[in-house]
């Protein structure tokens, strides 16, 4: 690393970490849910529709039924002739033909006469009403087929008349739909053989840290194997998105920009994990400082070159990296009126002449020419509190904690609603489901935010009870097999006691 770029990240990770502006929850979802817009457009055959969600609203193409159908087996008839069929009086008509489903009789039904109909066949010219088989007798007569009608038949009785259900034109799927089997039944009646589905959500997942081993490497002193990405991309496939675990980058600002930025061009959403607290050498939380200075006020800390076929991320090319370290120290140093002033002069030095602002805005920062920004760096929740996000190159980008419990947090709250909404779902429908459940055991929490406790979900006697796991701090991972929810125990001094009623983060959809 040049030793500009290195004071440079040294300032990044200055004395201003540790004063990132926490968001409450709630606010954090809306920021990036806002960001999001639906994704992709495919069309796939109608067998590997089912699962996905559809990009548009279809129709019935014709009429449906498109010709009147019988409902059952039985005997077509005219159902004036029927008045006053009994068991012991039963009516005698002429059966004059059959039809099965799939043929047309040529014959008309009229006063005196029957055909033998067959569930699903269209009902021949002149019938009004189906007599089904079993209230009617078989009859002979002179060699000549008749039926016996044991009971009345109203007009219209198991008769499914053209378009009953559908009239062609009608709607009978909206956008966003979730395609189940009877979706399926109805989109290959009315002829839709390639379905429009919102594409499966293409996430790359980086992890960072250089502590960490290939799953199937021998340990060593000081390492650990990297358990994150394999869950993450578990987790991705569980809510229809299509994982590419990219592998794992060093704790260097630069090698992490190139990469972020080289993914965004690949990829719908970008996963991280690790790196996002307060040490030293956590780098993400140094690349999100960097886009907090990049979003603001139509500024570029970052930009990319367009004519290089490699994607290169560049300060302002007029900066000196040092400069833009300079000025960030003196924003992280400055102090009660001079604080604002010395806040522009990082940001002057960062883009020296200021790029036009463009139209589309975030709630955590204004997206530059590059469709960069940050949304968030910190969120008043425990664990995971680091968690943070923003927008690189117009795709999300979700930091989530290097601790597997926070990991396993961040990616249920932030990571699985954007996959929902990037299938299609609305804002408000892409946000957890939840329930409420009855405590079964006090717990207590030492941090007034928001906490998301593991639990077990269990139903006795009618209730739902929520059992607190064990093993819930962030950096443990025994209980996440386990894990049916999250019980959401409110921002304040307290916890909550047994027999409480709590809301639980629904864990399987």
């Amino acid at each position: 690393m040049a030793q500009g770029e290195k004071r440079y990240v040294e300032q990044l990770q200055g004395a201003s970490r540790f004063n990132r502006r926490a968001i409450k929850v709630e606010e954090a979802q809306r920021r990036i849910l806002h960001a999001c817009v639906h994704g992709r457009v495919e069309h796939v055959p109608i067998g590997q529709a089912i699962g996905r969600r559809l990009a548009a609203s279809l129709t019935a193409t014709n009429d449906w039924p498109p010709f009147a159908r019988s409902g059952l087996d039985g005997y077509a008839v005219l159902s004036a002739d029927t008045v006053g069929a009994s068991p012991s009086q039963p009516v005698q008509l002429a059966v004059i033909d059959q039809v099965a489903a799939g043929e047309l009789t040529k014959r008309s039904v009229h006063t005196g006469t029957a055909v033998r109909i067959m569930t699903g066949a269209a009902v021949p010219e002149g019938a009004d009403a189906v007599v089904m088989l079993e209230q009617t007798v078989a009859l002979e007569r002179d060699g000549q087929a008749w039926v016996g009608i044991k009971q009345s038949a109203g007009a219209g009785q198991n008769v499914a008349r053209a378009g009953q259900e559908f009239h062609e034109g009608d709607a009978i799927a909206v956008r966003g739909a979730l395609v189940r089997p009877g979706h399926i039944a109805l989109l290959a009646t009315f002829g839709y053989e390639k379905v429009p589905v919102y594409a499966r959500p293409k996430v790359g997942i980086l992890s960072t840290g250089s502590e960490l081993l290939p799953v199937g490497a021998d340990l060593a002193p000081g390492l650990i194997r990297d358990s994150n990405s394999v869950m993450i991309a578990a987790l991705v496939k569980e809510a229809g998105g299509e994982a590419y675990t990219i592998g794992r980058i060093t704790d260097d600002l630069a090698a992490v920009r190139e990469a972020l930025f080289q993914a965004a061009d690949e990829y719908d959403l970008l996963l991280t994990t690790g790196g996002v607290s307060v040490g030293d050498y956590d780098v993400m939380a140094a690349f999100m400082r960097e886009l907090e200075y990049g979003g603001e006020e139509g500024s570029a800390v970052l930009t990319r070159t367009s004519s290089s076929e490699d994607a290169t991320i560049l300060l302002h090319p007029r900066t000196e990296i040092g400069e833009a370290a300079d000025a960030i120290a003196r924003a992280n140093e400055g102090q009660g009126e001079g604080t604002a002033r010395e806040g522009q002069e990082a940001r002057d030095a960062s883009d020296c002449t200021k790029m036009p602002k463009s139209g589309a805005e975030t709630e955590g920062g204004r997206i530059g020419d590059s469709g960069t920004s940050l949304l968030f760096n910190k969120v008043a929740m425990r664990p995971g509190s680091p968690t943070s996000a923003g927008l690189v190159g117009g795709k999300p980008l979700i930091a989530l904690s290097g601790n597997p419990g926070a990991c396993y947090v961040g990616f249920e709250l932030f990571a699985r609603p954007v996959l929902k909404r990037l299938q299609g779902v609305s804002e408000a429908a892409a946000r957890p489901r939840t329930t409420t459940a009855t405590l079964t055991a006090d717990f207590d929490k030492g941090s007034p935010h928001e906490r998301f406790v593991r639990t077990r979900l269990f139903v006795k006697d009618g209730i739902q009870f929520a059992d607190p796991l064990a093993f819930n701090k962030s950096s443990m991972m025994a209980s996440l097999p386990d894990s049916d929810g999250f019980i959401c125990i409110p921002a304040g001094p307290s916890g909550a006691s047994a027999g409480s009623l709590v809301e639980v983060i629904v864990l399987q959809d």
